[in-house]
Parts: C-alpha cells; structure tokens; sequence
C-alpha cells in the first residue's frame, strides 16, 4: 500500500477532523500553489500517466465530493490537463437509476472502478449515501432494502461497508485519493448568483442548489462523520480549501503528483526472452529483409 503525501490539508486517520477548524481559504502563501506551481505537477503526471499505464501494476481512484459550486468539474478538467484520454475516465454520479437501485449501494461505482494502468475519477461517488442520503434519509425508501430500517446504525454500517472495499481495492494496487473541496457558505452563494447574471453561464444553475443550502449545517455535520470515519492512510481524505479556485487546483493536483511519484512507477524492465526477441528484431530490421522475395 501507499502512504498519503503529506499536506496541510490532509485529513488526520484518528478522527480528530473538525469542519469548523477546516479553512476554506489558504493556510498558506497561495501565490505560490498558483499558475506555474500547477503546470508543474500537471506535467509531472503527465509523465507519471504514461509509466503507470506501461508498468499496469496500479490503478489511480481519485474521488471528488463538495457542495454545489465548490469547483470539482473545472478542478479535474484542470489537473488532467494534458493527460492521454486513453489512460482516464471520469464518472459523474448523480440520481440512481433503477437498474442501479436494484443492487446495494456500492454497485453502481464498483462497476466503473478504473483497471490497472489507469486513473479513474469519481465526480461525486459512493460517498453520497452517506450524505446526501443521510440529510434527506427519505431518500431510503426507494431503495429496496430488507428487513426493517435503522436510522442509528445504517450509516455507520455504510461507513464500514465504504472502509473496507477502499482497504481492499489498496492491498490490491490501486491508489485512492478522496478529495473535499470545502467552500465556504458565502462564496457559493456569490457562485450561484454570478451563474444567475450571466446567460452563458445560466445552463449550469440548478434551483435544487438553493434548496440544499438550507441543509449546510446537516451537510457539514455528515460530511464531518464521513471523513473522519473513512480517511485512513492507503485511503485519505484531503479537505482543500475551495474559495480559491486556482489555488484549489494547484494543490489537488501536487498531491495527485506526489502520490505517484511515491509509488515508484517505473517502466517493465524486459526478461532475457524478451531481450532475445529484441535481438532478432533489431537484426530482421537492419537486414534485407524488406526486399522481395523473387
């Protein structure tokens, strides 16, 4: 398993996280996680994309959950800038479908869980059900779920359920980096409005987000649960303030980076058939080989 690069941001594994000690603001000087600082890491796993899809030992999960507006679209866009769209795939989840509901809650993002020598991204995830679902628990009873229900032990009971597939999937190799983006209340308010004010940006206003702002402190309270139950070392939470976008990008992805770098990717070296193989390639090549045959 790998060990989670050090940052401030990094959600501590003994469940002593507090949302109201979480900045959404830098802790430290912005200007220097901005602009170039981000280009740097993006090149960095520009290259690391390549070796970890040659070596195809490991598998990348990054896993995005915020409120509405925090930045988690533009802020993958950002970080994979330059990577091979071959190598990537992201998923966005949103309401259940029927088939998904069919089967338990882990189903429908197991089932798009990114193979070895590829980085899958989880815009909003499993992570739902035990928010989402939790501040709105009405939600449960289209979910077909047996016997009767027990609003005090089910989400600790999907907590465990979470924790054990992501320890599971680590002693497997694949890589998991969980990231919240925590905006504050006020600026995803000056978010919503400036979609409202602006018709090109108008498609990207939902009225549902301003019916779940009256849930934030039901949001924070599930969101402060979960993190803390679920940030283990081969599997951290990282809770990067958002209010500054630019700044937000720069750190998610040096700690996208640094983890692959700290897993020692490197290309497959060749056994001694393969260098035989190679032998005889390089002398069919440097031959006349090419020439016809009368």
């Amino acid at each position: 398993m790998f060990s989670a690069p050090e940052s401030p941001y990094l959600v501590p594994f003994d469940g002593s996280f507090s949302i109201a000690e979480a900045s959404t603001e830098p802790k430290t000087d912005g200007h220097r996680h901005k602009g170039a600082h981000r280009k740097a890491s993006t090149e960095k796993l520009k290259r690391l994309q390549r070796v970890l899809a040659a070596g195809d030992r490991h598998a990348i999960l990054l896993v995005f959950q915020a409120m509405d507006a925090a930045g988690k679209d533009s802020t993958i866009r950002a970080v994979m800038q330059g990577v091979n769209p071959s190598g990537c795939q992201v998923f966005s989840f949103k309401k259940p479908s029927s088939l998904e509901l069919d089967h338990d809650f882990l189903w429908r993002t197991s089932c798009r869980l990114p193979e070895r020598g590829r980085i899958g991204i989880f815009n909003r995830s499993q992570y739902e059900e035990v928010l989402v679902v939790r501040v709105h628990p009405k939600i449960l009873a289209s979910q077909k779920l047996p016997g009767e229900l027990n609003l005090e032990t089910i989400w600790e009971d999907r907590l465990t359920s979470i924790r054990d597939q992501e320890a599971h999937l680590a002693r497997n190799g694949t890589v998991i980096l969980k990231f919240w983006l925590n905006v504050s209340k006020d600026e995803q308010k000056r978010r919503l409005l400036a979609r409202l004010d602006d018709p090109d940006r108008n498609w990207k206003f939902e009225p549902r987000d301003v019916i779940e702002r009256r849930y934030w402190a039901d949001y924070m309270r599930a969101y402060e649960e979960a993190l803390n139950a679920t940030s283990r070392p081969w599997a951290p939470w990282y809770a990067i303030p958002a209010d500054d976008k630019p700044y937000m990008r720069a750190r998610v992805a040096e700690i996208v980076a640094d983890a692959l770098e700290s897993i020692g990717l490197r290309y497959p070296t060749p056994s001694d058939e393969d260098r035989a193989a190679f032998a005889e390639s390089r002398r069919e090549l440097l031959g006349n080989s090419d020439r016809k045959k009368p």
